[in-house]
């Protein structure tokens, strides 16, 4: 017995990327891509929430909104698709901690040097007080 399987829609960063605008609304949920569109002005929280994640990866301001699963639930309602697989590689790696490191001679002369240099300065200058009075 065969299932009757819906295929799976996918769309490219690309693509969502220029869904931005209040004529053409598309987020990024969990990989799920979704047309906001005409849910901008129903949107409780103002459509202009809405349009600054359009084109672009609106999965943690979802999350940290703690929406109710009666609003998690009407997203189906909106989904167009899911994320390209060679694309969801493109947004975990931006996701990731990035760590600076610095160079020895940058890290030296501020371990050392300045902490020296601010401490001899007040030193002269409690010097030079202390003598005047």
């Amino acid at each position: 017995m065969a299932e009757n399987k819906e295929e799976v829609k996918y769309y490219s960063l690309e693509e969502l990327k220029q869904h931005n605008s209040g004529n053409s609304a598309w987020i990024l949920i969990h990989n799920n891509i979704y047309d906001v569109t005409k849910f901008l002005e129903e949107h409780p929280g103002g459509e202009e929430v809405l349009k600054e994640q359009a084109g672009g990866d609106a999965t943690e301001a979802f999350e940290d909104v703690g929406h109710s699963t009666d609003a998690q639930e009407m997203t189906k309602q909106y989904l167009l698709g899911e994320l390209h697989p060679d694309d969801r590689v493109a947004i975990e790696k931006s996701k990731e901690p990035t760590i600076t490191i610095l160079e020895p001679e940058s890290s030296w002369w501020y371990s050392w040097i300045v902490p020296a240099i601010a401490g001899l300065t007040v030193a002269l200058l409690y010097r030079l007080y202390a003598v005047d009075h």
